[in-house]
């Protein structure tokens, strides 16, 4: 996967997949589905603060400072984004533009009893509906897919418990790579 594709998922990823426990901070492995690929890697989620590790790179989402890090290990560079706040994630089960929330069942996640959900929210003018599956008294959708199967995402191997500041903050040693077009001056030197 190349590092723009990389950096859009990543940017993706973190909107879609940071539906964070408000009680609690948590570990845990993610299993991504999208568009025919599978995508797995680790998320740590701290107070206002996301990591997501996968075999391309590293994504730290700081709600706190509406920024989005996106970590290239190999080269040790990174990428600066802004977080855009009616695009920032959720602290709680609640899903942006929500209308309709259903109880449909019962089941068992990664070992956990769940309760699983409909939920119907307006995303651009136009109706979607997502299922989620939360654990009782954790208000934490361990497992979330699209109503029509365009997507999913879940959590295994879930550790609550406080998560070192340091995974949230850019290592030493990196450097800031931008993006920038060249000025169509310099295109044409010769």
């Amino acid at each position: 996967m190349n590092k723009f594709k990389f950096a859009v998922l990543s940017v993706f990823l973190s909107m879609l997949f940071a539906v964070a426990c408000q009680a609690s901070d948590f570990s845990a492995d993610l299993v991504s589905k999208a568009q025919g690929k599978t995508v797995q890697g680790k998320v740590f989620m701290g107070n206002n603060k996301m990591r997501m590790e996968t075999q391309e790179g590293v994504t730290i989402t700081r709600m706190d400072k509406k920024t989005v890090w996106i970590l290239m290990p190999k080269e040790k560079m990174y990428m600066e984004r802004a977080l855009d706040a009616s695009r920032a994630p959720a602290q709680s089960e609640k899903v942006e533009g929500e209308v309709k929330r259903a109880l449909v069942g019962q089941d068992v996640i990664d070992g956990r009893k769940v309760e699983k959900y409909e939920v119907v929210y307006v995303n651009n003018n136009k109706k979607e509906s997502m299922f989620q599956w939360i654990v009782p008294g954790m208000m934490m959708p361990v497992k979330m897919a699209a109503g029509d199967n365009s997507w999913s995402m879940e959590y295994k191997n879930i550790k609550t418990g406080k998560q070192d500041d340091s995974l949230f903050e850019i290592q030493a040693g990196y450097e800031k790579f931008s993006m920038q077009m060249p000025s169509m001056k310099n295109m044409f030197k010769k």
